[in-house]
């Protein structure tokens, strides 16, 4: 029998990461428990039935819930300040299950154009496979969202930071332009971590994270958390998650609950670490330009200032040779891994143009900023002299 930890009182969030949600079975384990099964057996063929009208609370199924999912749920729902939350087997199943549950054929999106490229493909083809249209709008300017609502506009799309090169979007004023048209706000809040924003504390309505980044943070597994109202969940995702089966792994859950013990330590280290690396790359003569949230020069630092209380663990910065010199100091690097995850221990980079946005056209690429010279740096929590003597070594290659 599961028991509850009920001796929280009023933890800040560091100390809720580490012990919030908590389960404990009959022995008494220190570290949450691991249940992998499929299925759980009932006393009576009653306690069967009032399970599954509701009437009794419990697992039914693992694809439903799982004692070792949940804890993971409660402890995201702490953090975040939301109501309830289903967990997923990887972001970008968070992204399209809080989508697909709430539409249908008729419905009209709106949505920030500055996407990850997979996002955008579930907006424009999923979506519209589904007869659901949408806008794309610049998400910063407020007057294109409020253009673009219909009068079946259901939903509002968008994340802040964008994806990759550090956009800012005002939650709170989309919000409210969301709220008078009789739309939701679904806001992917993984760049910004769930330490340096709260979407739902602004007005968003549904918050998605790809929990493979920052919240495991440490390459070993895919996970992602859909949290929002207890009634949004109720009307809109409980019965499309069950039926469709986007569960998450109890083990990928295990796992990133582990991740969530030392969020704090290594987002707070990386963005010490981003911020001088943003400061060094944007002194440097081989670089045309540096997004970075946490700098006055950003184009948005009003906004950050607003509504985050970090910099970020991600920096965008432009070569001026174009993709000729960011190849080259890519190749370049010795300590920096390249490759297209973020979020990471490990300090990591891309380039957007031939890999995470390669889909897109060269117009929407241009739109969104996605020049042949820009690279994205995922700062990890590496030694912050060592990362900067691998960039500079690498850009003394180029």
């Amino acid at each position: 029998m599961l028991k509850r930890d009920d001796n929280r009182r009023g933890w800040r969030p560091a100390t809720e990461l580490v012990h919030g949600g908590t389960m404990r079975s009959n022995f008494g384990e220190v570290s949450e428990a691991m249940f992998l099964t499929q299925g759980y057996v009932y006393a009576t063929a009653e306690q069967a039935e009032a399970r599954f009208k509701g009437e009794e609370p419990g697992f039914i199924y693992s694809r439903y819930s799982n004692p070792t999912t949940r804890m993971f749920e409660e402890r995201m729902m702490l953090l975040e300040g939301a109501e309830d939350a289903r967990s997923t087997a990887s972001g970008m199943a968070a992204v399209s299950t809080a989508l697909q549950c709430q539409l249908q054929a008729g419905d009209h999106v709106v949505s920030a154009r500055a996407l990850f490229g997979s996002c955008r493909y579930v907006v424009e083809t999923v979506l519209g496979r589904m007869g659901v249209t949408s806008t794309f709008v610049d998400g910063r300017n407020l007057d294109e969202w409020q253009a673009a609502v219909r009068p079946n506009t259901k939903v509002f799309f968008m994340e802040t930071p964008t994806n990759p090169t550090l956009e800012l979007i005002d939650i709170a004023a989309v919000a409210e332009i969301a709220h008078q048209a009789g739309a939701r706000l679904v806001v992917d809040n993984v760049f910004a971590t769930p330490l340096f924003q709260h979407p739902l504390e602004l007005g968003a309505d549904v918050v998605v994270y790809s929990a493979t980044k920052h919240i495991d943070g440490q390459g070993r597994c895919l996970g992602g958390v859909v949290l929002s109202s207890k009634d949004w969940i109720d009307e809109n995702l409980h019965d499309y998650y069950r039926h469709t089966g986007p569960a998450m792994s109890p083990f990928n859950a295990w796992t990133l609950l582990k991740g969530l013990e030392t969020l704090p330590l290594r987002v707070k280290q990386a963005t010490a670490s981003a911020a001088r690396i943003a400061d060094y790359l944007a002194d440097h003569p081989k670089i045309a330009r540096v997004f970075y949230p946490g700098r006055d020069d950003h184009p948005d630092a009003a906004v950050a200032k607003k509504q985050m209380t970090g910099g970020s663990t991600l920096i965008a910065f432009e070569m001026k040779g174009g993709k000729r010199e960011a190849f080259a100091f890519a190749n370049g690097l010795e300590l920096v891994l390249l490759t297209n995850n973020l979020g990471d221990a490990k300090t990591l980079t891309t380039h957007p143009a031939t890999t995470t946005h390669k889909n897109l056209s060269q117009e929407a690429r241009d739109q969104l900023g996605i020049s042949d010279g820009l690279m994205r740096l995922s700062v990890g929590i590496e030694d912050t002299d060592d990362i900067l003597e691998d960039i500079e070594g690498a850009l003394k290659r180029v």
